[in-house]
């Protein structure tokens, strides 16, 4: 299983939100290069990003932040927030991203991500974002009403490889992961499952590791001490 730490970027700063509320917000790094390298310093091979002010107004804000962190780390970036036309995934790809994440875009635009996929392959992944077992959708702020199970089904047909599933009831709680969430969607669909939100500590990596989870995305639990991302890489192995 693959550690992904996470920089959620705001006005390119790395802060970190609780349970996606703007208004519940903590600045952890207002260079967040600075993060990303200590990342690389752990070990890491991958970072998660996303622009949450790309997610609120609908387009990618903050990507010049983003290419200032990928050139200067040097790790493989998947990022999401705000990607929700062809240009804009196009946009990230030539810039040198490697995977691109689409949030609403794939659940209010039918077709949008089976057509993504036909253009740029594994470079797309889906975010699927549950509340109440629905998928919420611009910045988490709205609920789509889409049944958050249902709409993975509907992505892994369109073609998509890898999706990063949240449950945004767990998301920076440090209450720990939804462990038997996770488990349901290991055994229900064949598509690559990144876990997002709740990951709090070393047993969290490892039960999910231990479901077979492709990969697992940490953030608060980093930026509080709570999981050092060295520690996490190495659990993740067993």
């Amino acid at each position: 299983m693959i550690i992904l730490p996470a920089i959620d970027i705001f006005r390119a700063q790395a802060v970190r939100l609780l349970r996606g509320d703007y208004n519940n917000m903590t600045i952890y790094d207002t260079d967040p290069v600075n993060t990303a390298m200590n990342f690389k310093a752990e070990g890491a091979e991958w970072i998660h990003i996303v622009d949450l002010e790309g997610a609120k107004s609908g387009h990618p804000v903050n990507l010049d932040t983003v290419m200032r962190i990928r050139e200067a780390c040097g790790l493989k970036c998947e990022v999401g927030g705000g990607i929700r036309d062809m240009k804009a995934i196009e946009r990230c790809v030539n810039a040198g991203i490697d995977r691109v994440i689409l949030g609403t875009s794939a659940a209010t635009q039918e077709g949008f991500a089976q057509e993504a996929v036909r253009n740029f392959g594994g470079k797309v992944a889906v975010g699927i974002d549950a509340r109440n077992g629905r998928v919420a959708v611009r910045g988490w702020l709205e609920d789509s009403g889409i049944d958050a199970f249902t709409f993975c089904g509907k992505i892994q047909d369109a073609g998509i490889k890898t999706i990063i599933f949240t449950d945004i009831s767990r998301d920076g709680a440090m209450k720990g992961t939804n462990r038997e969430l996770y488990a349901k969607l290991q055994g229900m669909f064949s598509v690559n499952v990144i876990a997002s939100g709740g990951v709090s500590s070393l047993d969290d990596v490892k039960a999910l590791s231990g479901l077979g989870i492709y990969g697992a995305i940490i953030g608060k639990a980093y930026y509080t001490g709570a999981v050092k991302i060295s520690e996490a890489i190495e659990a993740a192995k067993s």
